[in-house]
């Protein structure tokens, strides 16, 4: 239940705040050299790293959980040992999978 839950606010959380940064983004690349500076100092800040972070974690946990559902859609996985194991793993999945891409990130940049 906690990640059929987690599946709808990871999904609202993409949509609103994902985009949201996506369309600043945007506009900073059109605004020219100086407003796309502007939003790398803020997107690299501890604040803005912490938000980019929660992002990534929102984006992998949506997608393990909707292959989750996918193949309970299938009919597989209902029974109960199965459907914890496989709840479990979206979510210890979507951690390792934000650690992984954020320290090879954080290595490759700095």
């Amino acid at each position: 239940m906690l990640v059929s839950i987690l599946h709808r606010a990871t999904g609202t959380a993409l949509s609103i705040a994902g985009l949201a940064i996506l369309t600043w983004w945007l506009m900073a690349v059109a605004a020219g050299q100086e407003g796309y500076t502007h939003f790398t100092k803020i997107a690299t800040s501890p604040v803005g790293t912490i938000v980019l972070v929660g992002l990534t974690w929102s984006f992998f946990q949506h997608l393990l959980s909707g292959i989750r559902h996918l193949t309970m859609d299938t009919g597989a996985a209902f029974e109960l040992g199965v459907n914890k194991t496989f709840a479990v793993l979206t979510l210890v999945g979507s951690v390792a999978l934000t650690a992984g891409l954020w320290v090879f990130i954080l290595g490759v940049v700095k």
